[in-house]
């Protein structure tokens, strides 16, 4: 490596000006950005942690008694399991849409109170866009990342939220109507994303 040897008064002015840019400039960038990413990973963690806490009191509320969830799991992993096996083997790498899967006593009971607080705080409300459905759906404690994108359907947005927990199955589907939405619940196999369920749909969605 070659040295470079400048007079004192060089010197002088590059550690008074140049280095002191170098030194003090270009950390402060670097460190915005890092500040910014730290920032957005926060904020994903926070909403995460608060959609579980609610998830957790929803479930403690819909819990059965030990002798139904018992049938209950295992209603629902015969159904899995026939669905497996009805499933052809892919012959390419585009997506396979499946069925969705029964859910069990207490994704039900769930289901219902999460339909019962998303139809409320959209009643009255006209959502035009994805972006306005997506936005207020993260302001009733349903993070980002479990928001899916759906094809509009008559020119209205849907969205799909995806409300599993563990080994759970429970996804909604959000659909635009007039002043409100219709919200229906369904199970998503495991190791499926909610975007390749495969849904049966109205001819016209509900307009009251």
């Amino acid at each position: 490596m070659r040295s470079i040897f400048l007079p004192k008064s060089m010197l002088a002015a590059a550690l008074g000006g140049v280095v002191v840019l170098v030194g003090f400039g270009a950390p402060n960038a670097t460190a915005d950005q890092t500040s910014v990413s730290i920032v957005a990973t926060t904020s994903d963690d926070d909403a995460e942690t608060r959609f579980l806490e609610m998830a957790d009191l929803i479930s403690q509320i819909c819990a059965p008694d030990v002798s139904s969830s018992v049938d209950a799991v295992a209603s629902a992993s015969a159904v899995v399991a026939d669905t497996t096996a009805a499933e052809p083997t892919p012959d390419s790498t585009l997506p396979v849409l499946v069925d969705p899967v029964a859910l069990t006593v207490a994704e039900e009971c769930a289901a219902q109170r999460h339909q019962l607080r998303i139809s409320r705080a959209f009643s009255g409300i006209d959502t035009a866009t994805y972006a306005e459905m997506r936005d207020k759906l993260t302001s009733l404690k349903y993070p980002a990342a479990r928001i899916h994108r759906m094809p509009d359907f008559s020119g209205e947005p849907v969205a799909r939220l995806d409300l599993r927990v563990g080994a759970e199955h429970l996804a909604l589907e959000v659909t635009d109507i007039n002043n409100g939405v219709m919200v229906e619940a369904f199970g998503v196999p495991e190791g499926v994303s909610v975007t390749e369920v495969r849904l049966e749909r109205q001819v016209d969605p509900p307009t009251s």
